[in-house]
Formats: C-alpha cells, sequence, structure tokens
C-alpha cells in the first residue's frame, strides 16, 4: 500500500496537517491522488528558509553573544564572546560531520530509531544540491542543504545557551569539550526524538513547534546542572556582581528579537498563512511578556527596569516557541505574559532561595520558559481559543503528553549534563580556572587580552 515520506524536521508535528502519519495506510482514491502529485522544489519557499537560516545565526553571533556579554563583569566580557564563538564553530562543524545524521538520518522503526538516527549520512554523505527534504506540503520540497543549514544553526545556539550559566568561572577548554559531549548526548537524540518520524516524543504526539524541549528545556535544565556542579563564582550572593554594560545587553536581546522569527517562523519550513501566524506570535508574545515582567518588577521592587524588560522579552520568545504554529494571536499574549511573571519569579525568588550560581539566569529564562511554553501550547493550542492543533486534538490529553515530554527531556539531559561534567573534570583535572585567574578575570587569564583599556 502507498505509505507517504515521513516529514523529518522542525516542527514535525504539523506534517499530520498534510500528510498521512508514518505507516498509515491511505484509501485508495487517496493514495492515487497522492500518487500522483510530483513534489517540486520551491524557489520562494527555499530563499525564505535561507533567509531564516541566516536570522538564526544573527540571534546566536552576535545577538546572544552581546547578551551575555553585557551580563558579564567587565573583566569576563571577551571570555563569554569567545565562547559564544567558538561553541557555534564547532557545534556548526560537528552537526555537518555527524551531528545531522544521527538526529534525521537511520531506519523509521526498530533497534534504537526511537531515541536516536544512525551514521548512513556521516559527513554528509548522500546529501547534495539535488536531494531535497519534504515540507508540510506534499506539492513542495526543500534541497536537503537548506534544511541541513537550517537545523545546523538550532544545534549551535542551544549548546552555547549554556554557557551562560557557567560564565566567568569555568576553564575554556573544559567549555569546549563539555558542548560536544553535551551536543552529542543530550541535543541530538533528544532533536531526534521530538522532530524525527520515529522519534519517541513525536510518536507520542508531543507539540514543539520551534524548539521549546528541544532548545530551550534542554539546554537550560543543563545550565542548571552545570552551575551547581561547578560552584557558584568567588564572592556570590556576598558581594555585588552586577552587568557591566547594559546598552550591549539591550543590543543583544533586540538582536535575539530579530533573530527568532527565523527560529520560529521560519520552522513552518514554508512560506503561507501560518508562517505569517508564527511571526506574528512572535510579535506578540514577547512583547507581552516584557511588559509583564516590568510591571510585576514595578509592583514586587518599585521600579521597572531595563534589564527586566529585555530579560522578559527573551522568556516571551522562549515560552511562544513550542506554540507558535498552534496558538492564535490571543493565547501567544496570554502565554508570553504567564511566561514574563514565572520567568521573574524564578530569577528573583527561586535562584536566591537554592542559592545556586546560574550566572546569567539561563535556566530561570530558558529551562523555566521552556517549561512554561512546552505545556502552555497544549492550551493556547485548543481551537476554542483561537489554537491551530493537530487532527484528534483534546486538551487534556495533550497537557499530559506535553508534561511526559517534559520529564523526559528534563531528565535525559540532566543525566547526560552530570556524566558529561565528571568526565570533563577527570580529563582536565577540574572544572574551574584557579582563583587568581578568577579574581584577575578570564580575560586576561584565559585569553591574555583586555576587552577595554
Amino acid at each position: 500500500m502507498f505509505k507517504t515520506k515521513t516529514l523529518l524536521g522542525v516542527g514535525a508535528g504539523l506534517a499530520a496537517l498534510t500528510l498521512p502519519a508514518l505507516g498509515q495506510e491511505a484509501s485508495a482514491p487517496a493514495a492515487e491522488a497522492a500518487a500522483a502529485v510530483v513534489p517540486v522544489i520551491d524557489k520562494g519557499d527555499t530563499a525564505w528558509m535561507l533567509v531564516c537560516t541566516l536570522l538564526v545565526i544573527l540571534m546566536t553571533i552576535p545577538g546572544l553573544a552581546l547578551f551575555y556579554g553585557g551580563l558579564v563583569r567587565s573583566k569576563n566580557m571577551l571570555s563569554i564572546l569567545t565562547q559564544v564563538l567558538a561553541g557555534f564553530a564547532m557545534i556548526a562543524l560537528l552537526w555537518v560531520i555527524y551531528g545531522y545524521s544521527l538526529a534525521f538520518a537511520g531506519p523509521s522503526e526498530g533497534g534504537l530509531s526511537a531515541f536516536i538516527g544512525d551514521l548512513s549520512k556521516l559527513f554528509l554523505a548522500g546529501v547534495t544540491p539535488d536531494s531535497t527534504s519534504p515540507t508540510f506540503s506534499a506539492a513542495f520540497e526543500l534541497p536537503e542543504l537548506v534544511f541541513v543549514c537550517f537545523q545546523l544553526t538550532f544545534a549551535a545556539i542551544t549548546a552555547t545557551l549554556i554557557t551562560g550559566a557557567i560564565a566567568e568561572r569555568m576553564k575554556f577548554g573544559a567549555v569546549m569539550a563539555f558542548l560536544a559531549l553535551w551536543f552529542t548526548f543530550s541535543y541530538l537524540p533528544i532533536a531526534h526524538m521530538v522532530w524525527a518520524g520515529p522519534g519517541l516524543l513525536f510518536g507520542m504526539g508531543a507539540y514543539d513547534f520551534a524548539g521549546g524541549t528541544v532548545v530551550h528545556i534542554n539546554s537550560g535544565v543543563a545550565a542548571l546542572v552545570a552551575c551547581i556542579v561547578l560552584g557558584p563564582r568567588r564572592g556570590f550572593l556576598k558581594e555585588p556582581q552586577p552587568p557591566h554594560n547594559l546598552p550591549f545587553t539591550f543590543i543583544g536581546a533586540c538582536l535575539l528579537w530579530v533573530g527568532w522569527f527565523g527560529f520560529n517562523a521560519g520552522s513552518n519550513l514554508e512560506a503561507n498563512g501560518l508562517t505569517a501566524q508564527a511571526f506574528l506570535n512572535t510579535i506578540t508574545a514577547p512583547a507581552a511578556a516584557a511588559l509583564a515582567w516590568a510591571l510585576a518588577e514595578k509592583v514586587l521592587r518599585g521600579h521597572a527596569s531595563l534589564l527586566g524588560a529585555a530579560s522578559g522579552a527573551v522568556a516571551g520568545l522562549v515560552a511562544i516557541t513550542p506554540a507558535a504554529g498552534f496558538s492564535g494571536t490571543m493565547g501567544a499574549i496570554v502565554l508570553g505574559a504567564v511566561a514574563g511573571v514565572v520567568c521573574l519569579w524564578a530569577v528573583i525568588t527561586l535562584k536566591p532561595m537554592l542559592k545556586y550560581d546560574d550566572s546569567l539566569d539561563v535556566f530561570g529564562i530558558h529551562g523555566v520558559g521552556g517549561i512554561v511554553g512546552a505545556i502552555g501550547t497544549a492550551i493556547v493550542a485548543s481551537p476554542s481559543l483561537g489554537g491551530y492543533p493537530l487532527d484528534g486534538y483534546a486538551m487534556g490529553s495533550q497537557l499530559v503528553t506535553q508534561i511526559t515530554a517534559v520529564v523526559i527531556a528534563v531528565v535525559w539531559s540532566a543525566v547526560v549534563t552530570l556524566v558529561a561534567l565528571l568526565i570533563v573534570k577527570a580529563l582536565f583535572g577540574g572544572l574551574r580556572v584557579s582563583e587568581q585567574a578568577e579574581s584577575d578575570g578570564l580575560d586576561l587569564a584565559t585569553h591574555g587580552e583586555r576587552a577595554y583599556n
């Protein structure tokens, strides 16, 4: 019997809108109609996806780098810029060597296919300018190289997000080794489980349009475990450690917001009305979150800060990521506002209460915001709330599925992070720089240069 291709990619759950599920037998008329469709490469979709790929690169270098750079102390400015740049470069190479293959190649069932792909596309074997990747339309495809590039940017920013939690105190070589291990054993399996046809969470029907689970929960939990294992910075909770350049952080946040349109709207893999909805949600959710954070901060602390508004915007972007193509506009606004308030609580209450030194609040914004977004997606996807769910949607059962996916991602990332850090600690004779190097700052101690003269 006729079987359609399985869609492997970001927002893959939307495949159910247009394509029968893997292994599902189509009726004879439907099969004949589908067989008559010869997919072609649409130049408009291809151009759009290349632009989105560029936007996601922009949100990493320089966006994330400047956002983080402004938040650290001046003596560590160059160290965090270097970690983001070097992390991006390393993950880009690992992605084309084996990452793409393990995330998206492999058998459709059996063996470890529910958890990871295989090495059939090692070094991009068989990926040529003529090979194609399906979109959500049976009539159109993308050049596979475009899909490879787009997915590369997701992998790179996810790994570099973690550096914000361990800033100002970890050996540079240890950071790089840890990111390589974590990418291999946490990012790739979770990306496969969520976005690949035979993946465990894909098969469960978990909604993750653009990476709430794969990117934000995954990196946020890793950040929490890493900062706990690494230990706090010298003087944490004893002396002020304020950001050294909030204008840089503001510029970085704005670049993140602009780049996020590639992240979310690009995850539809084509340019159509649903792409526009995801685009609009990427405006309204962070807008609501920025204002909600600022208002709550005014009530709780007596002032609304620039850092708070910028952090709120990022929290809203994180929360809408898994729901970008499932939520209506009003649902996105509510989800963003909720994320802004909850992430503020995580940063100003949960963190001091538990006394973990997440330097730049990666867990508080990405981890907590990702959890809020992943669970909230089940609610805002409801048609009664203006959402666009997949066939067979029921809010109750979808909530159970989303919570299950969150728990699996949290546990997987936490275990991999802990084991990877223990391995790196043994290899490098410790994770932290010396007390003197930390006091002098990593710019000078590690990189032999200063950001400012």
